[in-house]
């Protein structure tokens, strides 16, 4: 039997003592941005939040996107969240490549160098990489002012969160 086969399974028995009050309209109090890893999976446990309070945008990084940046807008603007939470990882699997490897990589494998060059959106250091995502979340438009944007590394090690402080602004004297 394949995964999805076993997932499609699981989902049956799932169905069997769904609560149909989980289909009224969501009323998430944070966004969070975070990575596909599925060590990440548990994020109401990390947070200890109800599942309910977060929308959950996953993204490889993670990267805040053109496509991110508008589900935040949503999640902001449409369903009512009051915070944004990005949360990188340790021990990503983003940092063990370059775009420029990965392109060339996968252009050599599959003999097809059409779709390079493909932004995977990998980075070196996890608390540059969460300072810039909280740049880019605070520098557009249409995100309010007053909607916190904090940024976090979770240790997959200890479980533990540590906030990343934004890069300070320079102001002219």
């Amino acid at each position: 039997m394949s995964i999805i086969d076993k997932a499609l399974e699981g989902n049956r028995n799932y169905a069997k003592n769904y609560n149909p009050t989980l289909g009224k309209r969501p009323a998430p109090k944070v966004a969070v941005v975070t990575c596909m890893d599925p060590r990440l999976s548990d994020l109401s446990g990390i947070l200890g939040l109800p599942q309910a309070d977060i929308d959950v945008i996953r993204t490889g990084g993670p990267a805040v996107t053109e496509d991110v940046l508008g589900e935040l807008i949503v999640s902001t603007r449409v369903l009512g969240t009051t915070e944004i939470l990005l949360l990188n990882h340790t021990g990503c699997g983003f940092t063990t490549f370059t775009d420029d490897e990965l392109n060339s990589k996968l252009a050599a494998s599959t003999g097809d160098a059409s779709p390079a060059p493909m932004r995977f959106f990998s980075y070196s250091d996890p608390e540059q990489n969460t300072q810039e995502q909280i740049k880019k979340v605070r520098s557009h438009p249409w995100i309010a002012k007053d909607v916190p944007v904090r940024g976090f590394i979770f240790d997959v090690e200890t479980g533990l969160l540590r906030e990343v402080q934004p890069i300070a602004r320079v102001t002219a004297a």
